[in-house]
């Protein structure tokens, strides 16, 4: 067709989406025809926001008529709430003027990639990873370069390669994105990792893109954030917001820290992409921060999933042919079933769709999160409650009986 209309960029024809907002449509459609469908494939905690942050929106929008347009970067009190938050949290010193509100986690890291990755950058991926991150540095005309974690084995689970993430620098090197805790594989970096990787940082002269939506959800260990460095300034942009942790994935609110001179170049960007975040929902956000109740909501919930972990990594462990390690953080499991895709000569994705249409179970394929090595591995989410993980994994493991007996 001749019609300018079709001259898209062709790249965009293979951008990758989001694989679990394509299986909650394959959940409502089955529920619709009487299934009972577990879904275990989406990345968001199963309980509505909390009340009071629920309340907070209602009285902004109702009685407040908090409904005009708002700072770019957002609301002075939002700012302030997530300053004085990550400040008492990490140790650190953020000011409220180096905070950018966007919509969403995943505007922030638009805004940082469309600010700092040009045609000809190369921006280093760790494998497997939440696909946002390498799809939109393409958009920008920039190469990935994937390093792939390491899988120790099923006690020590995944880790960094550091080396191989050295070695993979060269003089067109951008940006390193790490998404810690990580998704899909449940790790959490540990302290000596971080001090490499900003080692490399200072002496190479790179940026560091780091994504910590999921900073509440850690079950063992101890979270340690890029922030606690006291030169974070010099070569981190910094990434988390409220979706995970308040449950508040629909509400579409994150943001962006970075030195105060970037955060108003950036601002000027933001203003040209999303203008400003949702007035009233800004207000939430400061209640969600700064209210006690909230963090007694959290903790209770992050206690649950704390429940659940060990709940799936029991039930998981011992079903053969499928390698399981315990998840640290977030909340997914990340197992490995390539000796099962084996032994049952399926890919991955087909196997995910016999789960699906002979078991309604929802899982999604490891192909989702773009890696060498991902259609060995399935996602299951845990960010549930009991009921649906036991019968979840009930399932998968009948399934798994089913094939492998034949």
């Amino acid at each position: 067709m001749n019609s300018p209309v079709f001259s898209y960029k062709k790249l965009l024809e293979n951008m990758l989406g989001e694989g679990g907002f394509k299986y909650i449509a394959r959940g409502r459609e089955l529920a619709r025809k009487g299934f009972r469908v577990i879904n275990l494939s989406i990345g968001q905690p199963d309980v509505p926001t909390p009340d009071n942050v629920i309340e907070s929106a209602v009285n902004s929008l109702v009685v407040e008529k908090f409904t005009r347009y708002t700072e770019t970067q957002g609301i002075p009190e939002l700012r302030e709430a997530i300053a004085d938050y990550l400040n008492q949290r990490y140790g650190s010193d953020v000011k409220p003027d180096e905070v950018i509100v966007g919509p969403g986690a995943k505007g922030p890291i638009f805004l940082a990639i469309a600010a700092y990755v040009s045609s000809g950058d190369e921006v280093i991926v760790p494998e497997p990873t939440y696909p946002a991150y390498s799809e939109v540095a393409k958009l920008f005309g920039a190469r990935v370069v994937y390093v792939s974690l390491l899988f120790r084995n099923t006690i020590e689970g995944f880790r960094l390669d550091i080396e191989s993430i050295e070695n993979a620098i060269t003089p067109r090197t951008k940006l390193i994105v790490i998404n810690n805790p990580h998704n899909p594989t449940g790790a959490v970096f540990t302290r000596e990792e971080l001090d490499q990787l900003v080692e490399i940082a200072r002496k190479k002269g790179i940026l560091i893109l780091a994504d910590e939506i999921y900073d509440n959800f850690v079950y063992e260990g101890e979270f340690n954030s890029f922030l606690s460095y006291s030169d974070w300034r010099d070569w981190l942009i910094y990434v988390n917001g409220f979706s995970k942790t308040f449950s508040m994935t629909g509400w579409r609110l994150g943001y962006l820290v970075i030195r105060r001179e970037i955060a108003e170049v950036l601002r000027r960007l933001a203003v040209n992409i999303w203008g400003c975040p949702t007035s009233f929902i800004q207000k939430a956000g400061v209640t969600a921060l700064k209210d006690p109740e909230s963090w007694i909501w959290v903790k209770k919930l992050v206690d649950r999933y704390r429940e659940m972990c060990e709940l799936m990594y029991s039930s998981l462990k011992d079903i053969p042919f499928i390698e399981t390690w315990k998840s640290r953080g977030a909340f997914y499991m990340f197992p490995r079933v390539v000796k099962l895709l084996e032994k049952i000569n399926m890919d991955v994705e087909t196997f995910v769709e016999f789960l699906i249409d002979r078991y309604q179970l929802i899982v999604l394929p490891g192909s989702a999160f773009p890696a060498q090595t991902s259609n060995q591995y399935i996602r299951f989410s845990f960010a549930t409650n009991r009921d649906e993980v036991e019968e979840g994994v009930k399932r998968f493991k009948e399934a798994v009986y089913d094939l492998t007996s034949k």
